[in-house]
């Protein structure tokens, strides 16, 4: 277990000097803002808070205390329950009765329908940029875990590179952020980006998958930098600030690389239960990362 030296007050005062008045947005990183106009918001991942492709998952999240879900496509053979529009509907219907934003979408289903082999996964991807634009999200999470993992798969880098150039330009027009979730290293995702060469296709950073893989992860998080579109909060080992991630050190490489945004809790231990623990690591993570800067 990490065990953080450095205080908060500290750690807030060397944020400002690290900003210096300036932060990059959170997935347009080519649009400047006032830092200290923009601060941080929390999200849940639906499927954390048992709730997976629900629009029921709004309500908790407003009973937990927050700003934010992060909502999972769903799993299927030739389709995906969020492709159907009343189920958006019903998603944007919540949204705005509990005061909850859609934070991104998740294709958490390209685990198992690899996007690297399956051609289902690579049409799903296009269509699911038409869901990101109608439901009014910026950012799509694109898992590659399990049967999608790319680690030590070169012929499978190749097949994502390949694949996302194509989508690549969909996206842009849409003004969607693919964001590629995975244990490969930052050196590896950045050669992903460079080959894909587009400002659509992005990184979505994971703190602790990125940790178990023996990574620095504030080294991976300023080597990113901008490249980053958001951050999920997770900590295999305990409650946020009880176990191993030392989340005032992920703040401090937030601050050195200008983020602000989301930050979306997929959470691994529940050890009060699930709502009561989403609302201790909520609570902690508002410590470090609060919603004015």
């Amino acid at each position: 277990m990490n065990h953080t030296t450095l205080t908060r007050r500290e750690m807030l005062a060397g944020a400002t000097g690290l900003v210096a008045g300036l932060a990059l947005s959170s997935c347009r990183p080519t649009l400047i803002q006032p830092a200290r106009a923009r601060g941080f918001k929390l999200g849940v991942c639906d499927w954390t808070i048992g709730k997976a492709t629900d629009p029921a998952s709004m309500e908790m999240a407003k009973r937990i205390g927050l700003d934010g879900v992060q909502v999972d496509f769903g799993g299927g053979g030739q389709d995906l329950p969020l492709f159907s529009p009343d189920l958006q509907r019903r998603f944007l219907e919540a949204s705005r009765q509990h005061g909850v934003e859609i934070a991104s979408l998740a294709m958490g289903v390209l685990n198992n329908v690899p996007y690297k082999t399956d051609p289902r996964a690579e049409q799903w991807v296009a269509k699911a940029i038409d869901v990101s634009k109608a439901m009014g999200t910026r950012v799509i999470l694109l898992a590659f875990f399990g049967k999608g993992d790319l680690v030590k798969d070169d012929k499978g880098i190749e097949t994502v590179v390949a694949r996302l150039r194509i989508v690549a330009p969909k996206a842009e027009k849409a003004g969607v952020t693919l964001g590629i979730e995975s244990q490969l290293s930052a050196a590896q995702l950045l050669d992903i980006l460079h080959r894909v060469g587009s400002p659509a296709v992005r990184v979505y950073y994971d703190v602790a998958n990125t940790q178990g893989m023996g990574y620095d992860v504030g080294k991976e998080i300023r080597t990113l930098g901008s490249r980053i579109c958001e951050f999920h909060a997770k900590d295999n080992d305990n409650l946020y600030g009880k176990g191993s991630i030392d989340f005032v050190k992920v703040r401090a490489a937030m601050d050195a690389i200008g983020y602000r945004g989301w930050l979306v809790m997929e959470g691994t231990k529940m050890p009060l239960g699930v709502e009561e623990s989403c609302r201790y690591d909520a609570q902690y993570l508002r410590s470090v990362f609060p919603p004015k800067v």
